[in-house]
């Protein structure tokens, strides 16, 4: 008997066969667009080892069997994998972006009033949707002048509780300005602050996977969309099937923000590349 790390005695672990473990990551893979192998056996069987028993599964062939025949289980696979490091202010030169040239450009074709839809894929525990709604308030002096939507969307449903949540802690926190922690936060308590309610009502949680269109169509088309250091985990096949839900997400001359390593003109020939003097970003020009 091999106890896992992490796991306590009376807990076993589950050694994953070679079929097995391409069945387990081809699950993950249709869900998700994650790609998983053979490199990452370690971290797969931990958390495998960890479902198994928490769902006090006999075998991993029955804990398979579950996944193929309930959408909850396997929700709870794909909520154990994903990543969700982030922090307030992340990347903040693509915010400076967003009021310094993108929002200029595209109220060109909006009135006063008007409804801006921004959209955060993935939205982790809220730090960027949230990081999105206080720079604006901060920074771009035409904020109450439009109707600014929010949305926040993640595979991980557990992860977007915490986001409605609204607690914080510091390592989230670090980034922001002392002043800008006092102004939008409560106090601090055990370690933790919360995010006034006027900022957490701003924004609106959903769930939905950028690899399936049918998770997505209640959410509307949008202005700009923020999805950055995702693609990075998915092959060429999922790339290209989240550019075009992207496309379909956008309104026409919409905007795209992606990760610093990441690169739409890879990917897809919807979208060109825009130099702004804040960031270099995307945007939708239609197919071609």
């Amino acid at each position: 008997m091999v106890i896992a790390p992490g796991i306590s005695a009376g807990f076993i672990s589950a050694p994953l066969s070679q079929a097995d473990l391409e069945e387990i990551c081809a699950i993950i893979y249709e869900r998700s667009g994650m790609v998983f192998g053979e490199t990452k056996r370690y971290y797969i069987e931990r958390r495998v080892t960890d479902l198994i028993n928490q769902r006090r599964a006999q075998s991993v062939r029955n804990y398979i069997s579950m996944l193929r025949g309930d959408q909850r289980e396997t929700e709870l696979l794909i909520n154990s994998f994903t990543v969700n490091e982030t922090y307030f202010y992340r990347e903040q030169h693509q915010l400076a972006c967003l009021s310094g040239s993108i929002l200029p450009d595209i109220i060109r074709s909006k009135g006063p009033g008007d409804r801006i839809r921004i959209w955060s894929m993935p939205c982790s525990s809220g730090e960027e949707p949230y990081s999105i709604a206080i720079w604006l308030l901060e920074n771009w002096p035409l904020v109450d002048a439009y109707n600014i939507d929010i949305t926040g969307s993640d595979i991980d449903t557990d992860i977007l509780k915490q986001a409605v949540e609204g607690l914080f802690g510091q390592r989230s926190l670090s980034k922001l300005p002392e002043d800008v922690r006092e102004r939008y936060f409560e106090p601090e308590k055990d370690q933790q602050r919360r995010l006034i309610s006027d900022l957490r009502e701003s924004v609106t949680f959903a769930s939905g996977n950028i690899v399936e269109r049918e998770s997505l169509t209640a959410l509307g088309r949008f202005d700009v969309i923020f999805c950055r250091n995702l693609l990075i985990y998915f092959d060429q096949a999922a790339r290209e099937a989240a550019a075009r839900h992207i496309h379909d997400l956008l309104h026409p001359g919409g905007y795209i923000c992606l990760g610093h390593t990441e690169s739409m003109s890879r990917i897809s020939e919807t979208f060109e590349p825009v130099r702004f003097p804040e960031a270099i970003v995307y945007r939708d020009v239609g197919r071609k």
